[in-house]
């Protein structure tokens, strides 16, 4: 029968937990701050006073947005639940770190596909773009469950205080930004920059909304999917190893 097939149980779990958190946790304060408001001004801090083309920076503006919203959700729920004595009833169900893990990435992954609908729409229509539709919508589903499984990967440290993660996400994720090609692009880094700009996983996304946008690209396609997926595994295996591993930790002060 279907529902004792392992496979449905598992993607039903997934679904489960994912429409909790979507439920829970979409409206928190910490998530429409680090998820909207801190992007928003960041951009704009950079590009007062600047005598820049938006039309040739909105690449660059969806991709720091997509990286911070998709990755704003996963911090916030394991800490949280803990704090509130939730995390334990969750694993009484009983579902495994796996379940929990992919429901947690599943939930980041659709807040920022949605929440950057929104600001594609608008930059589609005020900017008269003639887009690459289907590279636009695999780089977004790629890179949107890259950056939410290192979101899910952040949460995982042993503690209760989601202020704690919150905080420890912040000194990850903008060093990320900053050596990514959003503020230089990568054509005019060189040496060692360049090298470091290739450790963020926004850099690929860039690259790939430029020539989805511009047709403008510095590396080949095929890489920047391949980089997205190579962040991708590397971050969901750790995450869901030290998730594991931490599993019963914080539970009590």
């Amino acid at each position: 029968m279907r529902s004792r097939n392992p496979s449905y149980q598992f993607i039903r779990a997934v679904m489960v937990v994912t429409e909790k958190n979507m439920r829970i946790y979409y409206t928190k304060a910490p998530v429409l701050i680090f998820g909207l408001v801190f992007p928003f001004f960041i951009f704009l801090s950079f590009y007062l006073g600047r005598e820049l083309d938006m039309r040739l920076f909105f690449p660059a503006l969806l991709a720091m947005s997509l990286f911070f919203t998709s990755s704003s959700v996963g911090p916030l729920i394991t800490p949280w639940e803990k704090q509130a004595g939730t995390y334990e009833r969750l694993l009484s169900i009983p579902v495994s770190v796996n379940t929990i893990v992919f429901g947690d990435v599943l939930a980041g992954m659709v807040y920022g596909i949605v929440i950057n609908l929104t600001v594609l729409t608008a930059g589609l229509l005020f900017f008269d773009y003639h887009a690459k539709v289907l590279f636009l919508v695999a780089g977004f589903i790629s890179a949107s469950f890259c950056y939410a499984s290192l979101g899910v990967l952040i949460a995982s440290p042993p503690v209760r205080s989601p202020s704690h993660i919150m905080m420890f996400a912040s000194l990850l994720r903008f060093p990320l930004i900053f050596i990514s090609g959003i503020f230089i692009p990568l054509e005019r880094m060189q040496g060692i920059g360049r090298m470091i700009s290739y450790a963020s996983p926004i850099t690929y996304l860039v690259d790939l909304l430029n020539f989805s946008f511009k047709n403008e690209h510095f590396f080949p396609i095929l890489v920047d999917f391949m980089a997205l997926f190579s962040f991708s595994i590397i971050f969901l295996l750790l995450a869901q190893r030290f998730h594991r591993r931490n599993l019963m930790k914080g539970l009590e002060i």
